[in-house]
């Protein structure tokens, strides 16, 4: 089992903490993790983007010109493609992006992302987080300690106070534990975990 340092909030270590290993030491699958960002992205995407095709456009309901005897290349609707303010042809139209993948898919990239973490001394367990108030600089003094500047700060539950003190620090994002993925693991430098969430993901992922 790898065993990491349990810290406070002054950044001190105050004990140790073993990590299951079927969570946090599985052998790390990149073509895996890779495949589970490429799914998040896609379903991220709106999907709203539209052009208009030539049934679409303004004008158009009268042959320009004459089939024949005037020299020029027949044409039956200035709404087509080649015309300027035509419509276009195979534009991209609104649609979904989003394809499902398998569960046992996204949670092996998901112990995959937490074992990199680990491997890289990335990971940071607090013994505890919680403040009496909303105050940004609290969860900023705590990062300024863990010497961390790119982070996800992950809780077992709710706390308003945590959550509302990290929105609005650059780079720091702040999840529960039913909801972190594999993109921001990866996507943030740091995983920055309390003692009771590492607990609450062996119990969910495990």
């Amino acid at each position: 089992m790898p065993k990491v340092d349990l810290l406070n909030k002054e950044g001190k270590k105050v004990g140790n903490i073993e990590l299951s290993d079927e969570i946090f030491n599985v052998e790390v699958n990149e073509d895996v993790m890779h495949e589970v960002v490429l799914n998040y992205l896609a379903n991220q995407r709106q999907g709203t983007q539209s052009t208009k095709t030539r049934s679409e456009v303004t004008g158009g309901g009268k042959k320009p010109w004459k089939q024949k005897g005037t020299g020029r290349a027949r044409q039956g609707s200035i709404r087509a493609p080649q015309w300027i303010k035509g419509g276009i042809a195979l534009g991209p139209k609104p649609r979904s992006y989003k394809y499902t993948l398998n569960k046992k898919v996204k949670r092996l990239a998901l112990k995959s992302a937490l074992t990199t973490k680990v491997l890289e001394n990335k990971l940071i367990v607090l013994d505890s987080l919680d403040f009496d108030e909303i105050k940004t600089k609290n969860m900023a003094t705590i990062l300024e300690n863990l010497k961390v500047e790119k982070a996800l700060v992950v809780l077992a539950e709710k706390n308003v106070n945590v959550q509302a003190s990290t929105r609005n620090i650059p780079n720091v994002k702040s999840a529960l534990v039913n909801t972190i993925n594999t993109y921001d693991i990866l996507k943030y430098d740091t995983f920055v975990v309390t003692k009771d969430a590492v607990e609450k993901i062996e119990e969910v992922y495990a």
